[in-house]
């Protein structure tokens, strides 16, 4: 495991690349106290995984990481910050995990080991061999075995439409309320509100035969992209065939989705597709 970390604080820096060495898979680290010298870097060395600060004298962490994802969109960012109301705008930018300081190492090597563990695990087999084929190209629909799945409620679709945009990251009941529910705060009434689409949900899901789509794990839901076949999942990797059908549209139906839009449409303006 390549991994750079970013930190204007020295002696937090080198803190967080003692705790680093000690894990089995890590087999190389670089240490910046500069975003420009780490974005210079990231341009002609592979890294799977970024340790970033948010809060960065030159430019934001928050910044940085959008910068990562045009550059190297296969490195995953983990933000490693003293400022937990970051939290938020920290997964919107899809970073892969997210570590308040002062920072443990089980907690360290949790993060580390999940966004390994998520990395390139679509095959690009023919989708009419593939059993959950998501289509996020345009309108977002998903099939199983060639059949349209039907959803009862809207929203639950648009929940399901949200884990796919986050590519197997770890979201939480309250982030996604605020991410469907831009006006609306997440009180007691919007909690009940939300677990009756989370169960509407996981009911289409059995109902279809492919429960295993959505996995729930220490509060956090995720997309299990092992078993799907989706074009976004295919444009990230560079399948040629996936960037050759983008055509600028994706998931029209939902305003959160043009930040994963608008990414996809500059890189394949740089050519990176």
């Amino acid at each position: 495991m390549r991994l750079v970390i970013l930190d204007d604080e020295k002696p937090i820096l080198s803190q967080e690349e003692f705790l680093c060495r000690k894990h089995p898979d890590v087999t190389d680290i670089k240490c910046f106290t500069s975003s420009l010298e780490c974005i210079e870097y990231l341009k002609s060395n592979e890294v799977d995984v970024a340790i970033l600060d948010i809060s960065m004298p030159d430019i934001n962490g928050l910044v940085m990481a959008a910068k990562i994802k045009e550059i190297s969109p296969d490195t995953s960012v983990i933000f490693a910050t003293g400022y937990s109301e970051y939290a938020l705008d920290a997964f919107k930018v899809h970073a892969s995990g997210y570590i308040v300081k002062p920072v443990e190492m089980d907690k360290l090597f949790a993060e580390l080991d999940y966004a390994m563990a998520n990395k390139d695990k679509i095959t690009k087999e023919d989708e009419s061999q593939s059993h959950i084929v998501i289509h996020t190209f345009g309108n977002f629909d998903i099939f199983v075995d060639g059949k349209a799945v039907a959803f009862t409620r809207s929203k639950s679709k648009e929940l399901l439409a949200y884990l796919v945009d986050r590519g197997g990251e770890g979201v939480s009941r309250a982030n996604a309320f605020f991410v469907l529910w831009e006006e609306k705060d997440y009180d007691r009434a919007a909690q009940k509100q939300f677990d009756v689409i989370v169960r509407s949900l996981k009911q289409t899901l059995i109902q279809y035969g492919i429960e295993d789509l959505v996995q729930v794990q220490g509060g956090q839901m995720r997309i299990n992209q092992a078993i799907v076949n989706c074009d976004l999942y295919r444009y990230m990797k560079g399948d040629m065939k996936a960037v050759n059908s983008f055509r600028g549209e994706y998931m029209n139906s939902y305003p959160w989705a043009e930040i994963t839009q608008a990414y996809m449409i500059r890189k394949a303006k740089s050519g990176r597709g």
